[in-house]
């Protein structure tokens, strides 16, 4: 019998253009799933990404490549609602969205790389992320959370919420952590440049996206 939402851990929220999805973006769940003691990642593909350039595949690529991507895994699951919805993906939309569906108690955990954290006020109502879920970051090479690299806001929050991993499951949300990613020097736009130049993309993403990529004549 499945578990109410109510009783269940953790749930790691990964949202992304995934354009397209690679082992960068599973390893990094899966370190987070692993370090955070997390029962689920939650894969959520961008259907309009409002900060940056139309993606290079559609919502319904994307979304079918993640699919592809999270199948042999029973602890990640992809959610379309982004990219079925008609509106830009904004992330507090998204948490809002989430908490209405699992409940008040389920803890809630947005996974990010520092580089997008040090990013965020310039996201929509960014101060209210941690009202719906805790916030874990993904430490990477070159970036820090060092105050001096950040806005005093950013700073002041990161001083009332850093928290260790065990505060995840004592509530469900308002807690920033940290956990070490696994350096994997891949990225969605050399797999796209790499294709566009008829090279190989074996060994950079799952072999059945490759295959999706190559069917579909992605990105060419």
């Amino acid at each position: 019998m499945n578990r109410p939402e109510s009783a269940a851990g953790p749930l790691g929220l990964f949202g992304g253009t995934f354009d397209p999805i690679h082992y960068g973006h599973l390893r990094l769940a899966e370190t987070a799933r692993e370090a955070l003691r997390l029962d689920r990642v939650r894969f959520i593909p961008a259907g309009q990404p409002p900060h940056r350039a139309a993606p290079g595949a559609s919502g319904a690529d994307r979304l079918a490549m993640a699919r592809l991507a999270t199948a042999d895994n029973p602890q990640f699951e992809v959610d379309p609602a982004e990219v079925d919805a008609a509106q830009a993906s904004f992330t507090i939309l998204t948490l809002e969205r989430l908490r209405a569906a699992l409940g008040p108690q389920r803890p809630l955990v947005l996974l990010l790389g520092v580089d997008a954290f040090l990013g965020l006020p310039g996201w929509r109502r960014w101060g209210e992320l941690f009202d719906f879920a805790h916030l874990a970051v993904a430490n990477r090479p070159g970036y820090s959370l060092d105050a001096a690299q950040m806005a005093p806001e950013l700073a002041a929050l990161v001083t009332a919420r850093r928290a260790g991993p065990d505060a995840l499951r004592q509530s469900p949300h308002g807690a920033l952590v940290q956990f070490d990613m696994t350096p994997l020097a891949i990225s969605a736009t050399d797999i796209r440049h790499r294709q566009a130049g008829g090279h190989s993309l074996r060994y950079l993403l799952p072999a059945p996206v490759v295959d999706y990529i190559s069917r579909h004549q992605l990105y060419r």
